[in-house]
Formats: C-alpha cells, structure tokens, sequence
C-alpha cells in the first residue's frame, strides 16, 4: 500500500545519502521490519543493549509515512487526558501522558548528536477552542493537567486576542512540546546506526516469515535472514505477520507555504491545533513556512489524482487565510497522506499475543512520532527480559490489540 501521493517537502530539505545494502550475517539478534521512525529508534534502542540488529525496508529509508509526517511533537494527545481518564482511570491516563511528556525528551537527546539537530526545537502548543461548546472541554482538560504536574496555562477570550492572529472562545498553552524535521531525523539517525554496525537493507520485502521460537527465517528475493526475534514497525501499511484489531486507516491533506520571512506575529511560533475533530493544525519551519493540515477522510488510500489534492490544497489555503488574514500564501507543496488510529486511542506495542518472539511497535495515532519513542524503549525492556510495569497500557493482549 502507497502511504502518500502529491508534493513531499521534506525530502527537499537533505540530500539522502547513497545506501548500500550490506552482506546478510549468518544471523542477527533482532531484525526489524519497516525504516522508518518506529523502525530506526527501535534499533538504536536494541543496539544500545548490545544487541546484533538489521533493518529490512521494501523501499527506502524514511520513504514511508516519516515523509509525510508534518513534525508536530506533543505530549498531549487526539484524545484529551480527562477523556483518556474515564476510559483508563486517571491514574493509568496520568501514567500514558507522562510517558508522552518523557519521550519528547529523549527524542531530544538523540536530535542533538544528529547534524543540525534535525531541526529539533522546543516549541509551546496552542490548542484553541473551535466553538464556544468547547471550552468546558478545555476547562475540564485544564484543571486534570494542572492537578497532575502538567505545564499548562488556561487563556480566555481575551488572552487570546491579545496574543494570537485570530479569535476564539478559549484556548490552552502547554509547554515544553517541540517541532522536528522527521526526514532529517531519521535519514541522519540511519546514518549514525550503519556507522555503527547496524545493517540496514533497502529494496528488502520480507515476504515470508517462518519458524517458531527462537528460530525465525524472514525470506526475501536477496537471501533468507535469521534472528532470534523479529519487531514489526510497518507504520499504517500492511503487517507481513499479524493482524490489527480495532484501528482505522483514514487519510489527511496537508500543504507547506512558500518562505515567508517577513511574516511576524506568530506567538512563540507555537504549534497550534484545535478542539474539532477532526482538528486542523499548524507549525512553522525554520525556513520561514507555514504546515496546515487536515481535513480528513475516512478513506485509507491516499488520493491518486492531482485535481483532488489540489481542490484539498486550496481549502486548506482558505482555512490558513481565516486564521491568518493579513498574510498571504501560496502553497508549493501540497499531499495527501494514509495514517491510523485505534479505537481506544493508544498505539500498538508489545509481544504478539501467541509468539512471543514476534514484537509491534505500531503508533497509530495523531502523537506517533512521541509513541515511537515511548515503544522503543518498552520493547527494549521486553525483549532484554526486564519488567516494565508500563507496558500494559499498550499491551497488544487486549480488546482492540493484535490477533
């Protein structure tokens, strides 16, 4: 399955480097299928533990969704944590958007040994109210925050006036959440693993995947691998083994402006969202663009034809020039991208429910980049045979987990 269609801009900011695929050893600790971000912060994470690791990618390094991802990271979630709370209880809500809170930080610790820090900025976030209905909804969203240690401000109507470029009813600012370029993130982040000894193997389709236990054979039209273990980190596409139960594919617009370094007023070049779902959002790039996306539908595949991104592109160029009415913008780069989400709004992570030496690190959902991280370091403790008291919360042995 194509995961996006249209004008990408983030393959635009680094020229990838050449790859070669290495020899395939006679067997590794772990394989990987998927080079993406799940994929890539897996195997540091497992590297980290010493272990002998290979990523398989049918196509390229960061081909996949990381492409298409627009770099919001937050610790706050599609599903607000007051909501969370009464599906999980507060206490083990509390626990998950923690873990969110925890990840972005050592996502920042890897950006600063990558060039350029993967353009890894810590920025606030803005979610402002859409309708006057919803700010009992911030409000509710604002006293389980603040009661539980986390940075947040609740603005009235005024406060919002006063700092933003556009009105609404409410809003809540949350601190220390920060913007990525996850193309550069990951395509520097391979990198630094194959110098290291990571084998990486583009262009490798595990088509079949046989053994039971400890022996594991992932055929593929280059030569059969061998590995104790086997994590699947195929993002939104189609799982080579398992099957999900519980998630939706949908897909999303979004468009990247031209540069536009005169335009100010910007408050902290904050992320900003809405309480609408579903919700548009927005950042700016270091480079002096606007990203707005939204507008999506219930539909998995991306759209084919250029007409319809194009027709997608100039709603969202309308919905900019709402928000941002003294500016204008034309949109160079406009696509249209696959993504998941799960029933009960948490990602995929753990062992297969029967093979336990089958693991998922699947991030479905509006904050995968942040679920990405969280899951790598869950795996690592799983698969080094520690506890990890948190990994029940994404556990794939529940409703809507994995079969």
């Amino acid at each position: 399955m194509y995961l996006h269609n249209g004008k990408l801009y983030w393959p635009t900011t680094l020229v990838k480097p050449n790859h070669t695929n290495p020899h395939i050893k006679a067997h590794y600790d772990v394989i990987i299928i998927g080079a993406g971000m799940s994929g890539l912060l897996t195997a540091k994470a497992l590297f980290d533990e010493g272990l002998q690791v290979a990523i398989l990618e049918r196509n390229e390094i960061a081909s996949g969704s990381t492409s298409a991802n627009t770099g919001l990271l937050q610790y706050s979630n599609d599903i607000m944590l007051h909501e969370l709370a009464k599906l999980l209880g507060e206490h083990d809500a509390v626990r998950f958007y923690h873990l969110c809170y925890a990840a972005l930080k050592k996502i920042e610790e890897i950006a600063a040994t990558l060039p350029d820090k993967a353009e890894f900025i810590r920025r606030p976030s803005i979610c402002f109210a859409s309708k006057k209905d919803d700010v009992k909804k911030l409000r509710a969203e604002f006293e389980i925050l603040i009661r539980n240690g986390f940075p947040v401000e609740f603005w009235n109507e005024i406060i919002v006036k006063h700092r933003l470029l556009f009105e609404a009813p409410a809003a809540l600012y949350t601190m220390n959440d920060a913007e990525i370029n996850p193309f550069k993130f990951v395509v520097s982040l391979a990198e630094q693993l194959k110098a290291s000894g990571v084998h990486i193997f583009e262009h490798t389709f595990g088509n079949i995947i046989e053994g039971e236990g400890t022996h594991i054979t992932v055929k593929t039209m280059h030569g059969n691998f061998k590995a104790t273990r086997i994590v699947y980190t195929t993002g939104y596409d189609r799982l080579p083994y398992g099957k999900i139960k519980g998630a939706d594919i949908n897909r999303s617009y979004a468009i990247v402006t031209e540069e536009n370094p005169h335009f100010e007023g910007w408050y902290e070049q904050a992320l900003i969202w809405e309480t609408a779902r579903p919700y548009l959002y927005l950042r700016t790039t270091v480079d002096h663009r606007v990203i707005i996306g939204g507008l999506d539908e219930n539909r998995a595949k991306p759209a084919k034809g250029e007409e319809k991104i194009e027709a997608m592109a100039r709603k969202l160029l309308e919905k900019l020039h709402e928000l941002i009415p003294n500016e204008q913008f034309h949109a160079p780069y406009s696509y249209c991208a696959s993504f998941g989400e799960s029933y009960d709004n948490l990602p995929f992570i753990g062992q297969h429910p029967q093979e336990k030496n089958h693991y998922y690190l699947l991030g479905y959902g509006g904050n995968g980049t942040v679920y990405s991280m969280l899951g790598a370091e869950i795996l690592a403790d799983l698969i080094m045979e520690r506890k990890n008291d948190d990994a029940r919360l994404v556990t794939l042995n529940r409703k809507y987990g994995l079969q």
